[in-house]
């Protein structure tokens, strides 16, 4: 995280059509990326609470394009709900942009805090789960009717697998760190799948798979729970909302959600992939889209959590390979853990594919 002072941040947050006195601001949240505070108000009403944010211009090359996205799906979110607390509310600047970029070029954002409400790092029962299903689930229905090509690509050939697995041969091939030999298994467990790689580009070229406003990042941290009900409220980081396919944003949520161990889990033994919670997964899912997914899209709902682990666990090992430049390691093989786990998880997808193809008929 780059430090940013109090001071420069009060002062981005001045520029927002905000209401009441500043009466404190603290960091806030586990994000990675952006860098983000609560900001608490006062006035004669009571206190008011904000989300701050400074956005990654080195992960978001395109800050403009982040901000209409957002903008854009908010807006349209906004239309057809009576709730306020189910969709994230944008305070615009006293210029009416969406953004504000100050004097040395970060680019800064404002919401309404979501009152009554909790976000989880990871489900703490397995209804927890359930909710984060439904809720992007109904993220899927509620965008359905959204026109896709109003969104920019804000991260190009981000779930592009075979774009990926080009740029995997390319490491491959020049080894700049000499560490390819070491690493043959993974690399054939790779190649053993190559022709995988482009089914769910295949079948979008042949019209089986639309193109839909997808998140991108579906992890159980990303959707806001009801404080009192945990009842799914919204889902919030909309950094990465651009066109995509519904599969991939399932898939990701099973590859990290349904996993029985952690992302870099050194114990490949504990590493499996848990059917109940994939089963309630689907379930929740196809509850909050609410009949919206054609019937091949929930057919390839297990290629979309195999393609989404395979993907990862693949650039893992491709920074690995090309010495750790892209994710932030604890230590010399970090990344080469975390390739095994996720291909360890997409073996056991592998072994189980009848009962995961069984589990989302049933449900269709």
């Amino acid at each position: 995280m780059r430090t940013i002072s109090i001071e420069k941040t009060l002062s981005a947050f001045s520029a927002f059509e905000t209401t009441g006195t500043v009466v404190g601001c603290a960091p806030y949240g586990n994000g990675h990326i952006n860098d983000t505070f609560l900001v608490n108000c006062q006035d004669i009403n009571g206190e008011k609470r904000y989300i701050l944010q400074a956005v990654n211009t080195n992960v978001f090359k395109k800050p403009t394009q982040v901000m209409h996205n957002i903008q854009k799906v908010t807006s349209f979110l906004r239309e057809h709900t009576n709730d306020t607390r189910h969709v994230l509310s944008l305070v615009y600047a006293k210029d009416g942009r969406s953004h504000h970029t100050d004097g040395e070029g970060r680019v800064w954002r404002v919401y309404d805090f979501v009152e009554d409400s909790l976000c989880l790092e990871s489900p703490e029962c397995c209804e927890d789960f359930y909710q984060s299903a439904v809720a992007f689930g109904d993220f899927q229905k509620r965008l359905s009717a959204f026109p896709v090509d109003e969104l920019f690509e804000v991260i190009p050939d981000f779930h592009n697998t075979p774009d990926r697995y080009c740029k995997f041969l390319q490491a491959v091939q020049e080894d700049v760190c000499g560490r390819a030999a070491d690493v043959r298994e993974e690399i054939a467990f790779v190649k053993a799948r190559a022709s995988f790689f482009s089914l769910l580009a295949d079948a979008h070229r042949e019209g089986r798979l639309p193109l839909r406003v997808t998140h991108n990042d579906t992890k159980m941290n990303n959707v806001m729970l009801d404080k009192h009900t945990r009842s799914a409220l919204c889902v919030i980081d909309l950094d990465t909302i651009m066109p995509g396919f519904s599969v991939n944003d399932f898939g990701d949520s099973i590859r990290f959600g349904a996993s029985t161990a952690a992302e870099d889990e050194t114990n490949l033994s504990k590493v499996s992939l848990d059917i109940s919670l994939f089963e309630m997964y689907v379930k929740g899912f196809l509850a909050g889209c609410g009949g919206m997914l054609t019937a091949e899209e929930i057919e390839l709902l297990p290629e979309g959590a195999k393609m989404m682990t395979i993907e990862c666990g693949m650039r893992f090992l491709t920074d690995y390979l090309q010495g750790d430049v892209y994710f932030k390691t604890k230590y010399d093989n970090h990344n080469l853990v975390r390739c095994r786990t996720q291909f360890k998880l997409v073996a056991d997808m592998e072994e189980k594919w009848a009962q995961l193809k069984a589990i989302v008929r049933k449900y269709r």
